[in-house]
């Protein structure tokens, strides 16, 4: 398993979680490496243009869509997640990768911006949530998400509702930290890595 070395991500709390359920890990930013892989984690905090622009920068973002095309399995996580979709509204439109479909933008409800905190998750079944029940609590930091999508496989509510993961064929995507939701995202991980 390939996990993408984004400067914009908090990789070694990730890597750590993968190890933990037992996946053999190569940490990369080589465009080379990552479009040669079969499966890859995209990891990612802070901002989704600042993330974008090195993944442009650094053409990861073409590596990344030519690994999916040659029918790698990818997971990404936080910002990694909203930089799958088509673009997001973020200080301006940037696009995104475009392999899940749909945009991002921020919460508009009244409540404190951002979500901080457990956040329950009402999943549909994806391979992805095996062994967890729909309703369990993971742990999100998010100012953005994204909102209506026909690739959703799990939403919350805060406010409103959201798309808390989503699915297209072998791309995956959650909102929430995997690696800081306890046991029932170290399963989603463990899922991730079994998934073939």
């Amino acid at each position: 398993m390939t996990l993408i070395d984004s400067p914009v991500a908090n990789t070694a709390n990730i890597a750590r979680a993968l190890r933990a359920v037992g996946a053999s890990l190569t940490i990369t930013a080589d465009p080379a490496e990552i479009a040669a892989a079969s499966k890859l984690v995209l990891p990612g905090v802070g901002s989704f243009g600042a993330a974008m622009r090195w993944l442009s920068s650094t053409t990861v973002d073409g590596a990344i869509r030519g690994a999916v095309a040659r029918g790698a399995s990818l997971l990404g996580i936080c910002v990694g997640h909203q930089l799958l979709f088509e673009s997001s509204s973020e200080m301006g439109v940037t696009q995104g990768l475009g392999l899940l479909r749909g945009g991002v933008r921020r919460f508009e409800s009244s409540l404190p911006v951002p979500q901080i905190g457990w956040n329950r998750v009402r999943s549909n079944g994806s391979p992805l949530f095996r062994d967890i029940a729909s309703g369990t609590p993971f742990y999100f930091v998010n100012s953005y998400a994204a909102f209506s999508a026909e690739d959703a496989i799990g939403e919350a509510s805060y406010g409103e509702p959201f798309i808390a993961a989503a699915q297209n064929d072998r791309v995956f995507g959650v909102q929430f930290h995997p690696e800081k939701s306890s046991r029932a995202g170290l399963q989603v991980l463990r899922n991730f890595v079994a998934w073939t």
